[in-house]
């Protein structure tokens, strides 16, 4: 396609032009492994990493907030999976608090972490299953260390014996193997 001789871009423009030229020369994104996030750079997650739908608490939320629950279920499936699942599951954690505590982790992935124990502690499990499939398929190069982990670990947790809800509960519900009749 050419351009006609007489229709050269408005010189009070060419200034303009040159200064958009920059960003259309970065192209798409390159491809390979991903380097640290933008915010991970300073050591700690800024305030401007945090996108407005998301709070303050919810942006600087502790690795502890998500992993704490996580390990307390890894703990409830060890009697129960055998010792290398759990191990692994735990290597997993590890990688997931690491990832965390160093800023590497983006907002939408931490909100999305925190609902996933969410839905776990009230087992929901089909919700926290589906937060996960969520979580891969839109941030897979962020989470495929540790996000498999977090899978097993919803997947063991759901198959355990339902005894947590009647002691949660009254008790009065069912009777489960802890309780005893007068």
């Amino acid at each position: 396609c050419l351009f006609p001789a007489g229709a050269p871009p408005d010189p009070a423009s060419a200034p303009a032009a040159s200064t958009t030229l920059p960003p259309r020369a970065l192209g798409p994104p390159p491809l390979g492994p991903i380097g640290p996030a933008p915010w991970a750079e300073s050591g700690r997650p800024s305030v401007v990493a945090c996108p407005e739908e998301y709070s303050p608490e919810e942006c600087g939320m502790p690795a502890d907030t998500v992993l704490a629950p996580l390990r307390e279920a890894l703990d409830a499936c060890r009697p129960t999976v055998q010792k290398q699942v759990c191990n692994d599951i735990g290597r997993r954690l590890t990688v997931l608090g690491d990832a965390w505590a160093q800023g590497k982790l983006s907002a939408p992935v931490r909100k999305r972490m925190s609902l996933l124990v969410q839905e776990l502690q009230q087992q929901h499990w089909d919700a926290a299953d589906e937060i996960h499939r969520s979580l891969m398929v839109d941030h897979v190069n962020e989470v495929s260390q540790w996000l498999v982990g977090v899978k097993r670990l919803i997947a063991e947790t759901r198959s355990l014996p339902a005894v947590e809800p009647a002691a949660v509960t009254d008790g009065n519900t069912e009777a489960g193997p802890g309780q005893e009749d007068p």
